[in-house]
């Protein structure tokens, strides 16, 4: 695959991402659900954190996050292009790489811009370029939406760990970003030969 085209994947999974969160956020008040499928929904959240709501503690928790995936998508940037500029690299590879680079990029933009440019979304619909922002730079809050519970009930007691709780599975919340990752990701574990198989 070639740089134009890698670029075109990535502008692609960053416009559906951008998108779809612009359009949650401003038609949906934060913990507001609707659902598609007794087993889809679109779920509103926010994510001040890493995956499953991890945060770092302190005031400058948020910051270090997001200055670190800015150096990390700098990082994978450079890994995609070092991919193709080396002409060995298989698809498999680029397309990886490619989805990893648009999924990150894709939660920095909320990270770096989205406290400045939205007011508050949990009592009201938030308003893009709003007068009166949430935040600052770097601090913004990552929009999730997508819930896929496909069960939801008591488990067995005799279960180990988990016997007898309320359980659901499939409990995650995520975004088009987070799904370019974990499919890139993905592509790289089930693929992975092939992934990392030099060209001749």
């Amino acid at each position: 695959m070639s740089l134009p085209k890698a670029y075109l994947l990535i502008f692609i999974v960053l416009l559906v991402d951008q998108i779809s969160k612009i359009y949650v956020k401003t038609n949906f008040i934060l913990g507001e659900e609707v659902e598609v499928f007794n087993w889809f929904k679109i779920h509103f959240i926010e994510n001040e954190g890493m995956a499953w709501g991890t945060q770092i503690p302190g005031t400058y928790g948020k910051l270090f996050l997001t200055l670190f995936r800015l150096v990390a998508v700098g990082g994978i940037g450079y890994w995609l292009w070092d991919a193709i500029e080396r002409k060995h690299s298989s698809n498999y590879l680029v397309v990886a790489i490619a989805l990893i680079l648009a999924g990150a990029f894709g939660n920095i933009i909320d990270s770096v811009f989205y406290g400045v440019i939205f007011d508050d979304s949990s009592s009201q619909l938030a308003t893009l370029f709003s007068d009166q922002p949430y935040g600052k730079y770097f601090h913004g809050k990552v929009v999730d939406m997508f819930y896929f519970p496909f069960w939801h009930g008591n488990l067995p007691s005799w279960l180990p760990v988990w016997g007898g709780r309320d359980f659901t599975f499939f409990n995650a919340i995520f975004n088009v970003a987070d799904m370019a990752i974990s499919t890139g990701v993905g592509i790289l574990i089930v693929f992975n030969q092939r992934a990392f198989h030099q060209k001749h």
